[in-house]
């Protein structure tokens, strides 16, 4: 269940961290994790955190940035280098699991933070596998956590750049110097113009959907299976 009960609510962020302080962040690309959940890292420099990035780990461009971006969240983490290609060819769900538990140091967390199985915007398939491989590994017990967070996020179908949305259990609105240092991570880090995608979507209030209650997981549908367009 949501944490509290509190299904379309805001919660108090340090009521629902307050003990909180072993956090694995599992992305699908470098720079997922600036994007959706860059404020909240930023803003919590006491927490152990970890972010896995499940692409791009070969990327001559793109892994060397993420270690940079490592460095600004004072945080830990390793890549993988799952297929990312343009054809964006399905990964089985064992395939995408095998890699995050290859990868994670541990396998006990506070807060599991990743992808919504619609992912942030339309569409990228890699975000709802991914979302889809640690909800059930969650499930499952062979990923513990008392809390699992995915981004909140939607894009009106393409229509406009993600904002968050508007029924989410936690919404989390930025101060100006942390979300100045987010944007330094997009734009400096990342090396994006400030007139990208990139920039744009890097929002000011941040949102996430918070579980507590592993049943709960029937959230990703009667299948369990991300479905694709």
């Amino acid at each position: 269940m949501p944490l509290g009960d509190e299904v379309n609510a805001t919660l108090d962020l340090s009521q629902a961290t307050a003990k909180a302080a072993r956090i694995a962040v599992i992305v699908a690309h470098p720079d997922d994790e600036t994007l959706w959940a860059g404020g909240l890292l930023l803003s919590h420099p006491e927490w152990s955190t970890y972010i896995l990035s499940l692409c791009r780990g070969e990327d001559p461009d793109r892994a060397p940035k993420f270690r940079k971006a490592l460095e600004r969240f004072g945080a830990q983490g390793s890549m993988a280098n799952l297929d990312d290609g343009p054809d964006q060819y399905p990964l089985s769900t064992e395939h995408v699991q095998s890699a995050i538990r290859s990868l994670l140091p541990d396998q006990d967390f506070d807060i599991l933070l990743t992808h919504a199985p619609q992912g942030e915007y339309t569409w990228h398939r890699r975000h709802g596998e991914v979302s889809l491989a640690v909800g059930e590994l969650w499930r499952d017990g062979h990923l513990r956590a008392n809390h699992l967070w995915q981004f909140a996020y939607e894009d009106g179908g393409g229509a406009y750049v993600p904002q968050p949305q508007q029924d989410t259990t936690l919404r989390l609105p930025l101060p100006e110097s942390i979300w100045a240092r987010k944007f330094g991570i997009i734009t400096e880090v990342y090396g994006f113009a400030e007139t990208s995608w990139e920039a744009q979507a890097a929002a000011r209030t941040e949102a996430f959907n918070c579980f507590s209650d592993r049943a709960s997981i029937h959230w990703l549908g009667g299948s369990g299976r991300v479905q694709t367009r």
